[in-house]
């Protein structure tokens, strides 16, 4: 059981929104899909449920393609869209029945699974009430409780925790984690902490194309062969004098008259860095290592 994608390929026009992507994702597994913003993510998730009609390419969902076999894609995924849309006059268990049934649940088994879904979503106190009353965080868990009503192999989620506040954010981490464990779930997200909590594996794509593939801690460990050096100066400075320290590698600006100043592993190059600007007379007023964060790794694939 699993998600494969073979040469993706979506146009919009002239637009190039995905470009010849591939991957695979496999039962028991979660996926962080990342990217920033218009990267392709979410017009992949609406191909992968069969929204959109991919340009070329294709994608496989427990051996189905959506091109060819577009209604049993639809049984083997749950969906959960970025802008999830819920009928707000309906009442919560009410929707979920209608949900249920609309996925091909009947009597007692209806019944019984919008009773779980109910609890497994936290939804016991809610269930009474209009959708259309609840908060941002509920209706992101009555959306969740939609896509799992028909118990679906897949699970797609885009940006799923939207609006939760810390405790919702735990929970609704831990529920997926805990599905992850049987069924094949892909997830956008843009919280790196998230990723590292959740995720198995993670594909980042950035314009359209994968520029990473790799599981947690691989992409981790990428940058673990360089040191990490934040300055920051009253004014603006002249970098290039940074040439004249041999175990700097790069600098980069940032904002702010900061700088991410990168040197070869085992150098701590921040004494170097205070003599520099001793001779230059330049104002220093803050100095730090920083870790090789997700995010920074993220920022660094995504910004070229």
């Amino acid at each position: 059981m699993s998600v494969e994608v073979k040469g993706l390929t979506k146009l919009f026009g002239s637009q190039r929104a995905v470009d010849n992507i591939s991957f695979k994702v496999n039962k028991g597994q979660i996926l962080g899909f990342l990217g920033p913003n218009g990267a392709g993510k979410s017009t992949t998730m609406k191909i992968a449920t069969c929204f959109l009609p991919p340009t070329a390419g294709t994608i496989l969902v427990n051996g189905y393609d959506v091109i060819t076999d577009p209604i049993q894609v639809r049984r083997q995924v749950g969906y959960l869209p970025e802008h999830n849309p819920l009928y707000l006059d309906m009442y919560v268990k009410e929707y979920l029945q209608f949900a249920g049934s609309v996925n091909g649940l009947k009597g007692s088994q209806l019944k019984a699974r919008t009773a779980e879904m109910v609890d497994l979503c936290g939804l016991t106190i809610e269930q009474g009430k209009k959708i259309g009353s609840l908060s941002k965080g509920y209706r992101q868990r009555v959306g969740l409780a939609q896509a799992l009503i028909h118990d679906p192999e897949v699970l797609i989620l885009d940006e799923p925790t939207t609006g939760l506040d810390p405790n919702q954010l735990s929970e609704i981490r831990g529920l997926i984690k805990n599905i992850g464990r049987e069924k094949t779930v892909i997830f956008s997200t843009h919280i790196m902490q998230e990723v590292t909590a959740i995720c198995d594996r993670v594909v980042i794509i950035n314009q359209g194309a994968v520029v990473a593939d790799a599981e947690v801690r691989e992409l981790e460990n990428l940058n673990k062969n360089e040191v990490l050096t934040i300055a920051e100066f009253e004014s603006p400075i002249d970098i290039s004098l940074f040439s004249s320290i041999p175990a700097i590698s790069n600098v980069e600006t940032l904002t702010n008259n900061k700088y991410r100043i990168r040197s070869l592993p085992g150098q701590d190059v921040r004494s170097a860095i205070f003599t520099l600007a001793g001779n230059q007379q330049w104002s220093l007023v803050g100095l730090r290592q920083e870790e090789n964060s997700l995010e920074q790794i993220f920022k660094q694939l995504t910004s070229k």
